[in-house]
């Protein structure tokens, strides 16, 4: 059997669908799984064992450069490499219009989302078969009930989003304790307080954990280097790539972030996790997991330093 997903971003979305490919190759151990995924996410599908291609696709890239000849070159070449396999069935978990005209690219049964459960109902008219999956229901278990019922296997597997973190050496390969602190988002409005940060960072080193921010671009970077300065022995370290903010999220202790998709990683991969809502609410979206996850705050509501504080001890003991 050939299946392909498709769930091409964002990164906690990617996250999410990783435990429908371990569920898949519970059931059918034989089978080989491709998956569609925006490039800038390719990483997290090669993280599991179970993944046979990752077929990159560019549409944010894309969409910025309409004009230019190579996009189209690319478009027709994803196609191409899209269309060189049969499969026994295409899989969109994703729900929007644009995951399901790359479904229709493939050849092979498509499945996904009815129109009354897909995030984007029109999504619904380009696959072969639909159902409906209830809306009130976290994204990790909409995601694996499509695939049960696409599938006709069980639905009470143990969840399980099956990935090691790579072997990658870094700096921070030291044997201290490590608390991870997430301080950057996709939003202005899902910031937490820079005095939070400072707070926090203060209260962990006291406690004899490291703090380190990851930052990507330069104005994540900028705030973290703030909050590291008034935190003396907090760390900022270089840009990392994606695997390698995998190793470095495995190997901490703890895990404090915003609404990221690196704190959806940090639980997927059983390292305890407290994220921070400050402008949406994590009841279908939030941290999701198998080991110590918690969800603060909510839209409107964010959570205090004290609050995060008490968690901590919890997750630390």
């Amino acid at each position: 059997m050939r299946i392909l997903l498709v769930k091409t971003s964002s990164l906690g979305d990617v996250i999410h669908n990783l435990p429908v490919l371990s569920d898949l190759r519970q059931c059918f151990p034989e089978a080989a799984i491709d998956w569609c995924v925006e490039e800038g996410f390719a990483d997290i599908p090669r993280l599991h064992p179970a993944v046979d291609q990752v077929i990159p696709v560019a549409l944010r890239r894309w969409r910025r450069n309409l004009g230019h000849l190579s996009t189209w070159r690319e478009v027709r070449d994803l196609r191409s490499r899209i269309r060189a396999r049969t499969y026994d069935a295409v899989l969109d978990t994703q729900g929007l219009l644009k995951s399901a005209l790359i479904a229709r690219q493939a050849q092979g049964r498509r499945y996904g989302y009815a129109a009354e459960s897909a995030r984007e109902p029109v999504a619904a008219r380009f696959y072969d078969e639909t159902f409906v999956i209830p809306r009130n229901a976290h994204a990790v278990e909409r995601n694996r009930w499509l695939a049960a019922a696409a599938f006709a296997y069980p639905v009470d597997l143990a969840l399980d989003y099956g990935i090691s973190p790579p072997a990658i050496d870094h700096a921070y390969r030291s044997g201290e304790r490590r608390v991870i602190l997430l301080t950057a988002t996709s939003r202005d409005d899902k910031l937490w307080e820079e005095a939070n940060w400072r707070l926090l960072a203060g209260v962990f080193l006291e406690r004899g954990l490291t703090p380190i921010l990851p930052a990507g671009n330069p104005l994540e970077r900028q705030r973290a280097e703030r909050i590291a300065a008034a935190v003396p022995g907090a760390v900022v370290p270089p840009p990392l790539s994606l695997p390698q903010v995998a190793a470095l999220l495995a190997r901490a202790d703890l895990v404090v972030g915003v609404d990221t998709g690196l704190a959806h990683l940090a639980a997927a991969l059983r390292v305890p996790v407290i994220a921070l809502y400050v402008a949406t609410d994590p009841a279908l979206t939030g941290v999701y997991g198998s080991g110590f996850v918690r969800n603060l705050g909510s839209c409107g509501a964010p959570p205090s330093t004290a609050e995060v504080l008490l968690v901590a001890e919890q997750a630390l003991r």
